[in-house]
């Protein structure tokens, strides 16, 4: 399938789903890019256990100026059988990846702010599930417009007006070695929104004439708080 192909099958979703952006992991099929092997910049390719449970970090795929989450939760994440998105990778398949570009107003890390983040300590947020206001660890908070999703059902939208999940990012785990591949995304392609609104600013930050690049065949992973020089936290 096509990227923009995808993309329309995605917004006829949105409108079928309504007020259930939880619906759209489900519903979705994955767009596979270059398989791209995850690379520290200290050891060459970054096994499993050098990730800190807790920790967020950052990687670009699958274009170079599109970045994302990779976090181990610290919990196995598990899908049911017929799910498209297989959980999480990894000895205990607590690892995770997804975009880092907010589906409300496509908020991400850039080197002098971020207002997205994984929170592994508690937040307080107001549920849409519960109408109320809750107190919760382990999930991804956006501070530009307080949306909160949750990155152990898929990214599902807890709270804010984020209209669906994050795309979440395919990873391979490699039993023998340890090592990590980023194969393709599932949810709701950003990708053209991101470049029509941000592809100039991105261009200039990542140094490259066209925004729409493909990550190559390694792609480095850094902690979020190495990358960007100020990270909010609400």
């Amino acid at each position: 399938m096509k990227r923009r192909d995808f993309t329309r099958v995605c917004t006829s979703i949105v409108i079928a789903a309504g007020s259930q952006p939880a619906m759209l992991m489900a519903e979705t099929t994955k767009v596979s890019y270059q398989p791209c092997l995850l690379q520290s910049d200290s050891s060459g390719a970054l096994r499993a256990d050098e990730i800190v449970v807790g920790e967020p970090y950052l990687f670009f795929y699958p274009f170079v100026t599109t970045p994302c989450l990779l976090i181990d939760t610290g919990k196995a994440i598990t899908t049911s059988a017929d799910s498209e998105w297989h959980g999480g990778v990894g000895p205990t398949q607590s690892i995770v990846a997804y975009s880092a570009i907010c589906s409300h107003k496509m908020s991400h890390p850039a080197k002098e702010i971020s207002f997205i983040n994984y929170r592994h300590d508690p937040i307080s947020y107001y549920s849409q599930d519960k109408g109320k206001s809750v107190e919760q660890a382990g999930l991804i908070s956006c501070c530009s417009e307080r949306s909160v999703y949750d990155p152990s059902q898929g990214a599902k939208v807890l709270g804010g007006p984020a209209p669906h999940p994050l795309a979440a990012i395919e990873l391979q785990y490699d039993d023998a070695n340890g090592q990590i591949q980023a194969m393709g995304s599932y949810g709701a392609d950003m990708y053209d929104r991101f470049f029509d609104k941000f592809g100039f600013r991105a261009s200039m930050e990542h140094k490259i004439s066209d925004p729409k690049t493909l990550s190559t065949k390694t792609v480095s992973v850094v902690k979020l708080s190495d990358y960007t020089r100020q990270t909010i936290k609400c």
